[in-house]
C-alpha cells in the first residue's frame, strides 16, 4: 500500500496513464478488418507503454491471435518505479521478489500450453534490461521488428511518441486528445495525408480504467462492484495510418443560401458566413454547415477531421500558422493566447476557437 506521501506526489504528478477499455479496441479494430480482413494477417504487433496486468490491449490481441491471423504479439511495460517517477500513477504489483527497476517484455508467438490454441496462457515474460522506457534502444529494436503499434501512450508523451514511431515508418494505431492535431509534430502528418483519425470515436468522451489510488476527481468517475476504478476523459481520438472505409465517405452538404435558411445553428441561420478579419477565409463554426458550393477557403472546428475525407477538400492548413496578426494588434493592441483567426461582429473582434483551413476540391 502507498504511504500519504506518495499518493500526495501522484495527485501533484501529470496522470496520464489510463487503462482503455476492451469494448472500445474491439470497435476500433473492427473497422479496419471490415474494411480489409487482412489487415493484421501475418503482422508482427508491439504493444509499448503496455502491460497484461493492467492492459486491455495485450489481453485483447493475444485472444485474438489466431482470428486476426498474427505472427507475433509483443508487449512491454514500464518498471513499477519508473512509471511512479515519471507519471505519478501507482500500480498495484504484486509482492516478492520483484524487480522493480526493470521493465518486462511479453511475448506471444505459438502455442506452449498444448491445447492447440494460441492465446493469452501461451504469453511468456521476462525482464528487459532497462527500465522499458520507449525511447531505449532494446524497445527501439523491437519497434523495428514490428509491423504496427498499437498502444494508449502518456498523453504527456503523445508527440514524442508519435515522432518515434513516424521517423522508424510503421503502421500505427494509438490514443491521443483531440488537441494534439495542433501540435506542429503532428498536424503536417494530418496536412500530408499520412495520418488521420480512427473510426469509431467522433465525440464525446471515453471511460478509461486506474489504478485504485488514483484520485477521482474527474467530471465524470464510477467504482464498480468490484473497486475497479473508472474516469471519463473528453476529447480522446483514435490517431492512425491504417486504412479504414469511412474516410472515404463524403460529407452531404448544403450549399451556402440553403445553409442561411435553414442550418440548425443560430451562428448561420438568418447570418451566413462570416469572414476573418485576419485571413482570408470564412467562417464555419460547424462541419455540418460546411457549404457545398463555395470555391475559396473555408475555417472549420478541428472536430471535422472526425469526417474529413480527402477525396472532397483538401486541407490548406491551420489557423495558428497562417493568421495574420498585424491588424489584430493594431486594434486590441495586445494578443490573448497566441495567434487566432478573429471574426468582426457589431464591430466587436471575436477571436475563434482553432481553426483547419479548408478548400473544397473540384
Amino acid at each position: 500500500m502507498a504511504d500519504s506521501t506518495a499518493l500526495r506526489k501522484a495527485k501533484t504528478a501529470k496522470q496520464d496513464e489510463f487503462y482503455t477499455q476492451y469494448a472500445d479496441i474491439q470497435t476500433e479494430i473492427n473497422a479496419y478488418l471490415e474494411y480489409d480482413p487482412d489487415t493484421f494477417k501475418g503482422k508482427t504487433v508491439l504493444l509499448p507503454c503496455d502491460d497484461p496486468e493492467w492492459s486491455n490491449f495485450t489481453r485483447f490481441f493475444a485472444e485474438n491471435f489466431s482470428a486476426l491471423g498474427l505472427k507475433k504479439l509483443i508487449s512491454t511495460s514500464y518498471a513499477p518505479d519508473t512509471k511512479h517517477e515519471k507519471y505519478g500513477v501507482l500500480f498495484d504489483w504484486a509482492t516478492g521478489d520483484i524487480d522493480k527497476s526493470r521493465g518486462r517484455i511479453f511475448v506471444l508467438d505459438r502455442n506452449v500450453t498444448g491445447d492447440g490454441m494460441i492465446n493469452f496462457e501461451d504469453i511468456k515474460w521476462q525482464y528487459l534490461e532497462g527500465d522499458g522506457d520507449f525511447r531505449s534502444e532494446e524497445v527501439c529494436r523491437l519497434r523495428d521488428e514490428a509491423d504496427v503499434i498499437v498502444t494508449n501512450p502518456p498523453f504527456s508523451l503523445f508527440r514524442e511518441f508519435l515522432s518515434w514511431i513516424v521517423e522508424a515508418g510503421k503502421d500505427f494505431l494509438i490514443i491521443g486528445n483531440i488537441n494534439a492535431i495542433t501540435y506542429k509534430e503532428v498536424f503536417p502528418l494530418i496536412m500530408s495525408n499520412r495520418m488521420w483519425l480512427g473510426e469509431s470515436i467522433h465525440s464525446g468522451d471515453r471511460e478509461f480504467g486506474v489504478p485504485k489510488e488514483y484520485p477521482l476527481d474527474a467530471a465524470g468517475w464510477r467504482v464498480d462492484e468490484k473497486g475497479n476504478r473508472f474516469i471519463r476523459v473528453k476529447g480522446v481520438r483514435w490517431f492512425t495510418n491504417l486504412e479504414h472505409g469511412r474516410r472515404h465517405q463524403p460529407l452531404q452538404l448544403m450549399t451556402m443560401a440553403d445553409n442561411t435558411k435553414y442550418s440548425r445553428h443560430k451562428e448561420v441561420k438568418g447570418v451566413g458566413y462570416r469572414k476573418y478579419v485576419n485571413y482570408d477565409a470564412i467562417e464555419v463554426p460547424f462541419t455540418d454547415a460546411i457549404p457545398s458550393d463555395y470555391d475559396g477557403v473555408m475555417g472549420v472546428p478541428i472536430s471535422f477531421l472526425d469526417k474529413y475525407c480527402p477525396e472532397q477538400v483538401e486541407i490548406i492548413g491551420i489557423g495558428l500558422e497562417l493568421a495574420d496578426m498585424k491588424p489584430i494588434k493594431e486594434r486590441l493592441g495586445k494578443l490573448n493566447g497566441g495567434p487566432r483567426l478573429y471574426i468582426e461582429v457589431e464591430g466587436e473582434l471575436i477571436r475563434q476557437y482553432e481553426r483547419i483551413l479548408i478548400r473544397r476540391r473540384k
